[in-house]
């Protein structure tokens, strides 16, 4: 029997949904929203990139990046200089590499609660099916990247 691909998109939706609310929640007791810790993860894993490729890292336009940036730039964590050109340039203050900090400590602890119905090999079975699905349009997330939040 044929798996129905419609419900198939359906679960992953769900499951994204899902996994951004307990995100976002979970982060904002440490006072960082889901889309700015994902920027300033952005920034730390990326140095000296463009607001362009920090924009398609965190699934963002160009201007949605831009007034994002100027949102941390304003609570101090990121600091915006001209590049080559009219690159601008984005890097973590002090401030915002503590905000990351504080994030990647709220994920570690939330993560294993919000994988908890898979075993380790349905974990990575489903991380390679992801892989798979992602790799042909140029988004395969980097095991580096990964490795750091379990």
């Amino acid at each position: 029997m044929a798996t129905d691909l419609e419900l198939l998109g359906q679960a992953l939706k769900r499951a994204q949904y899902r996994n951004h609310r307990t995100m976002d929640a979970a982060l904002r007791t440490a006072g960082v929203s889901l889309v700015q810790w994902d920027a300033l993860r952005a920034i730390d894993n990326l140095p000296g990139a463009s607001g362009h490729d920090l924009a398609v890292a965190t699934f963002q336009t160009d201007q949605s990046f831009g007034t994002l940036a100027t949102r941390l730039i304003a609570r101090g964590w990121v600091e915006r200089t001209a590049g080559r050109g009219r690159r601008l340039e984005y890097t973590l203050t002090p401030v915002g590499a503590d905000a990351l900090a504080a994030g990647h400590r709220v994920v570690s602890a939330e993560l294993p609660t919000l994988f908890a119905p898979l075993d380790e090999a349905q974990r990575a079975a489903l991380f390679e099916a992801l892989s798979l699905l992602t790799a042909e349009a140029g988004t395969e997330p980097k095991a580096e990247a990964n490795a750091s939040v379990k």
